[in-house]
């Protein structure tokens, strides 16, 4: 079943193409990812379905709904999360006060305290610093919080923007086993990485975007067998 399909979509900055048009489909249950360089146009994807800007043409739909038009408030409600770049913790809020402001929409609020329990089974790290506050935390704890944070929304659709930047290599495989899990209970991701290999060694599907466009899709294997994707994304020709 496809989740989210995004179509023929297009975003300007001022006089600047950023997205010329581009279409991909992401199915209920997969990891998807887009890699490619800095200014390919990778975050102002996800930032255009998170409702942050506003295409100048084209089209999103999520779940069969058309959300092109909704802000960014409206489009938590349908079900899509974001992890954002940089993870932006609300430094001076603690560990707990972070989880809840990921709940801040849901209704069902006997429910919000079962769920940041769960988070804190998934993070045990969380759970021991419940009280601390999250400028204080690594930046592998700040992730980890800015993942349950999305969780609190109980997304049908996770999107992270760059999960691994600045983060040491073994927390860097903790990051992706996260992601795995996420996908085997039933969360779709939607994921940006420069970490192509990383990236691409968990993905269902990939897309390579290149200035504002779409060049190549295929497998996460597929994509890793490419030489194309090897000498551009990998480091080795």
């Amino acid at each position: 079943m496809i989740m989210l399909k995004v179509t023929d979509l297009k975003v300007n900055y001022g006089g600047i193409e950023a997205l010329k048009g581009i279409s991909f489909d992401v199915s209920q249950g997969q990891i998807v990812t887009l890699i490619g360089a800095n200014g390919a146009g990778k975050s102002t994807t996800l930032r255009a379905i998170s409702g942050l800007v506003h295409p100048c043409d084209g089209s999103i739909n999520f779940m069969g709904r058309d959300i092109t038009s909704l802000n960014s408030q409206r489009i938590v409600a349908e079900g899509i999360a974001m992890v954002p770049e940089g993870r932006r913790v609300f430094p001076n809020l603690t560990v707990k006060e972070n989880l809840k402001i990921g709940a801040y929409l849901r209704k069902d609020r006997d429910e919000v305290q079962e769920s940041i329990a769960d988070i804190y089974r998934r993070f045990p790290r969380l759970r021991e610093r419940e009280w601390q506050l999250a400028g204080t935390l690594s930046g592998g704890e700040q992730q980890m919080l800015a993942v349950g944070r999305a969780m609190m929304a109980k997304p049908k659709l996770m999107m992270m923007d760059e999960p691994s930047l600045g983060l040491a290599p073994l927390v860097v495989k903790e990051i992706f086993a996260i992601i795995r899990d996420l996908k085997s209970e039933g969360i779709t991701i939607l994921l940006i990485e420069q970490n192509a290999n990383a990236a691409l060694h968990c993905a269902d599907v990939g897309f390579v975007m290149e200035t504002g466009r779409i060049t190549m899709t295929g497998s996460g294997e597929e994509l890793l067998a490419n030489e194309a994707v090897k000498a551009a994304y990998l480091g080795t020709a």
